[in-house]
């Protein structure tokens, strides 16, 4: 399928390795996380419901590979390849491009759009630079584009710092819990902390992160294979960081953190109420961070998506995720999302102060 204007080509794949061999350089030869070939392929494979199919536009500019929007169709309609699981989404561009190309490349998605009735795109980061330039000129291709809140991430530079000054800029009550709580866990003689990094490590301990998560408060996932394909897909770019403390031959609290570039990211955590005395939680954290800052300095911990209280002690820090509905006005669709759209905001100043 393809739609095309005298200098853009719109190209539809169904799978990232259906992708032409020319278009690979514009993952910007990294396997980063959210944005690597990695994710998309664990994403489309293990984290899509039943009647939604991925598609990977691809933009050329005169010929030339120059961006790839990760999509899905089905379901709702034309939404943004995300998840429960996306801590972060933005179109893939090659870094060369000039702003007056990044303009071709964002109309020729709003012209492609113009198909759909509502186009979503989720879990874009506020701050990244080319979010007005999308929104302009989708909104010149005939959109309406209509921008909301999406949510929180929560996250700390630690650059320079290991784990005691991390510990000391803590909030007071929770420097001393976690001071205590670690204390305890050093004298229970049957305690243990385990880190796994490797492929086989990590295939290893992924039965123990499910009987845990099985045994936790957590609600099931509704994806159930996705959370152990991640961890083998990092593990095999080296960056997975699967975490466990036991006690005694139990397993009883676990965490799976991504480490790249200098960022930590905790993507899933979990722990058996049944040894809440011992606060595994906590301890779990600690020791992780007490790995992640002494051991592989890394620069800064993210604590993923959501705006769960116990994080903010952890990571003090939030950036704001944000979503865009890209609005067809002369669909009934779209027309129905702009009157929506309009009708929160007359609402919104119409609420009383106070």
């Amino acid at each position: 399928m393809a739609i095309t204007d005298p200098s853009t080509t719109v190209e539809v794949f169904s799978g990232v390795d259906s992708l032409p061999a020319d278009s690979l350089p514009v993952f910007g030869g990294t396997d980063r996380l959210f944005a690597g070939p990695s994710w998309w392929r664990t994403v489309q494979d293990h984290a899509l419901p039943a009647g939604v199919a991925a598609r990977f536009v691809l933009i050329r500019l005169d010929g030339a590979a120059a961006a790839i929007f990760p999509m899905q169709s089905g379901g709702s309609g034309f939404d943004s390849l995300t998840t429960p699981y996306t801590c972060l989404y933005a179109p893939l561009l090659t870094p060369a491009l000039t702003p007056a190309e990044r303009d071709r490349v964002f109309g020729g998605f709003g012209r492609f759009c113009r198909g759909y009735p509502v186009t979503r795109l989720d879990a874009l980061p506020a701050e990244w630079p080319d979010l007005d330039r999308l929104i302009q000129s989708c909104s010149r291709s005939g959109l309406v584009p209509l921008r909301f809140d999406h949510f929180g991430n929560w996250f700390e530079p630690v650059t320079g710092l290991d784990w005691t000054r991390y510990l000391d800029s803590r909030p007071g009550a929770l420097r001393e819990t976690i001071r205590r709580r670690l204390r305890r866990a050093e004298r229970l003689a049957e305690a243990r902390f385990v880190l796994l990094k490797t492929p086989q490590e990590v295939e290893d301990g992924i039965s123990s992160f499910e009987d845990i998560y099985a045994r936790s408060w957590k609600e099931p996932e509704p994806f159930p294979r996705f959370n152990a394909a991640l961890m083998r897909a990092t593990s095999h770019t080296g960056s997975a960081r699967l975490g466990l403390w036991f006690v005694g031959a139990t397993p009883v609290a676990t965490q799976f953190w991504v480490v790249e570039q200098g960022r930590a990211s905790v993507l899933k955590l979990a722990h058996d109420e049944a040894f809440k005395a011992h606060s595994p939680g906590t301890v779990l954290s600690a020791l992780m961070l007490r790995h992640l800052l002494d051991r592989e300095h890394v620069t800064e911990i993210d604590y993923g998506r959501g705006d769960d209280p116990y994080k903010q002690g952890w990571a003090q820090q939030r950036r704001q995720r944000v979503g865009l509905l890209l609005a067809t006005p002369w669909r009934l669709g779209g027309m129905i999302e702009v009157l929506k759209h309009k009708a929160g905001r007359l609402r919104s100043r119409m609420r009383p102060a106070g």
